[in-house]
């Protein structure tokens, strides 16, 4: 495990930049349109305490997010629920009907687009890498979805959507963001602060000195850092976790800039990102303490943990909440905060 206290803590890396939105108003409106959408729990697990040395744990259970099985469900089905009301709020079901909407996904974005296209009438394109098992395929292309298998990693396949709706003229629905593309990569992240804002409602009047969040592109990672400072100030130290195998915010921090990196194929599929979104970046470098890095190998270790507990995920799911069983020094009397983000698929 590599870790990097964050030198930019306060006043962010990219001042200028695009930066997380942080208040949840007007988001569960929106996706209570959505027919499956409802709060998930939080959970206290005094046992997974216990062997992480600290005081209490609090896991924001996100496996049954509107029958989806991912936080995801909040990102997508936000934006497309928001583009349904600005065009026709009084024919959601036909709202969207003749619009696309293209994306490359590492499992379960791919998923809330297809969903959300589903319910206001619109079609769903989903690029995956070769990487994404035939399953995930097929299960996307039961909800409606176009499905297209094109290069060996994420990158290149959101590199293949991209290009077929800039020569096609469709909806490119990225949950990344980079110079020139932020307005709907900003919604997404707006769709998971209503995770966040239920977590802080459900915690009330509690407070955690210490947040935990794994992060792929980052999006996730910086809502909920962004709307915690809103709620709770300084007070919690908020720590971010990548795979080592894609330090892609970590390496950002570290020379100050955003930055592509390189590592082999990760356990953590839906966390394995080799570029960091521009506005996740400027939000993480500005709201986080520290960001830190776990191997495939303890992270394993970590997720077989949580099983034993009830506590069923996927490596992508629970890499945060496997972190905390490493050397992390948060202190007999921390009171962490973590979020278990999908369910027990094959990464």
């Amino acid at each position: 495990m590599h870790q990097l206290h964050n030198p930019w803590r306060g006043k962010g890396l990219l001042p200028q930049a695009q930066h997380p939105l942080n208040a949840a108003d007007g988001v569960a409106a929106l996706l209570a349109h959505c027919p499956a959408h409802g709060q998930t729990p939080l959970s206290e697990s005094p046992e997974l305490a216990r062997i992480a040395g600290i005081e209490r744990l609090w896991i924001k259970d996100e496996r049954d997010r509107m029958g989806l099985g991912s936080f995801k469900a909040l990102g997508a089905a936000h934006v497309i629920a928001r583009d349904a009301a600005a065009l026709a709020p009084e024919e959601w079901a036909s709202a969207l009907a003749g619009r696309t909407y293209v994306t490359a996904s590492a499992g379960n974005h791919g998923l809330s687009v297809a969903a959300g296209a589903r319910v206001f009438g619109a079609k769903a394109i989903i690029y995956l890498a070769q990487t994404v098992p035939s399953d995930f395929g097929k299960r996307l292309e039961a909800m409606g979805a176009e499905v297209v298998f094109e290069g060996s990693e994420y990158e290149a396949s959101m590199e293949a959507a991209a290009r077929r709706a800039a020569n096609e003229g469709l909806a490119l629905l990225s949950d990344s963001s980079w110079e020139g593309y932020l307005e709907p990569p900003l919604r997404v992240m707006e769709g998971y602060l209503q995770l966040a804002a239920e977590s802080v409602a459900q915690m009330a009047p509690d407070v955690p000195t210490h947040i935990i969040l794994q992060a792929g592109v980052g999006g996730l990672a910086a809502a909920v850092a962004a709307h915690a400072r809103l709620a709770w100030g300084d007070v919690p130290e908020i720590i971010v976790v990548e795979p080592a195998a894609a330090p892609a915010l970590i390496e950002s921090i570290r020379a100050g800039a955003l930055i592509d990196t390189e590592g082999p194929v990760s356990t953590m599929g839906r966390l394995d990102c080799k570029t960091p979104s521009l506005i996740a970046l400027a939000g993480l470098s500005r709201d986080a303490d520290r960001f830190v890095t776990l191997s495939d190998n303890a992270c394993a270790e970590g997720i077989a943990t949580l099983a034993r507990h009830g506590f069923e995920t996927s490596p992508s799911g629970g890499a945060a909440l496997a972190a905390l069983f490493q050397e992390l020094n948060l202190g007999a009397d921390a009171r962490v905060f973590g979020i278990l983000s999908e369910g027990p698929v094959d990464d």
